[in-house]
């Protein structure tokens, strides 16, 4: 099941959203500090340190970013935070040189509808995504890591969409972000629902992985494109094969 949302807000205790159905940061929001899922474009630092603030807390209260993989549009206001606010970067070790801009790919557009992509087009324009910083320094994890971060987030490898993909699985909300693992809005075509990810490496590997969380139980199952899933993973799994199978 999905839902519309509005480009900030408090999801569930200690889950708060950051952008829109477009490009969406997460923040998980504990006592000892807050984590942060993703960092989207630059220009999503105006809404984090509004969301922050909404939660009564500041920049001085992050204690990490974890990156699900190291695309641009995933890696946004991530430098700025680590060089004016000490802010360490955690990225899967096979990602690490495309979140530092060392390593560029060029995977297939696929399909898509004119409207809806200029219209992401030009959100990213908008939002700071013609001018990415990339990181100068990062931290690497592997799978099955557990980081030293709020909330305890673990690492499960999905390897397909990048080398590097991975689900980031914080049981302390209960909530799995998959990153460009999948999608629930194709951001080219404007089509919602489970499905593959537009701008994938490896589709075949990036739909195999999946089977990687089949097991995980999570309330919010939470893609950097599109709304929150909240039927479940195995119902999310089954949608996505359907229609990667239409």
């Amino acid at each position: 099941m999905m839902a519309n949302y509005r480009s900030h807000m408090k999801l569930a205790p200690g889950l708060h959203r950051v952008g829109n159905d477009l490009v969406a940061i997460h923040l998980i929001v504990t006592p000892d500090g807050v984590t942060i899922i993703d960092a989207g474009f630059a220009g999503h630092h105006r809404g984090l340190v509004a969301e922050l603030a909404a939660a009564g807390r500041s920049l001085d209260d992050v204690r990490g970013i974890v990156l699900t993989h190291g695309d641009d549009d995933h890696v946004g206001f991530a430098e700025r935070l680590r060089a004016e606010n000490g802010v360490p970067v955690h990225v899967h070790e096979k990602d690490a040189a495309r979140a530092r801009g060392e390593e560029k790919t060029s995977p297939a557009w696929g399909r898509l509808r004119l409207a809806p992509a200029v219209r992401f087009l030009a959100y990213g324009a908008r939002n700071g995504g013609l001018r990415t910083q990339h990181l100068t320094q990062v931290h690497t994890f592997r799978d099955g890591d557990e980081l030293p971060l709020p909330g305890a987030p673990r690492i499960i490898s999905l390897p397909g969409h990048s080398p590097g993909s991975v689900a980031v699985h914080v049981p302390a909300v209960r909530a799995l972000f998959v990153g460009d693992a999948l999608t629930t809005r194709h951001v080219l075509t404007g089509a919602t629902g489970p499905q593959p990810a537009p701008f994938t490496d490896d589709p075949a590997a990036a739909a195999a992985a999946l089977d990687r969380v089949a097991d995980i139980e999570a309330d919010w199952v939470i893609p950097g494109h599109g709304a929150p899933w909240t039927g479940g993973v195995p119902a999310l799994i089954a949608a996505y094969r359907a229609a990667a199978a239409a």
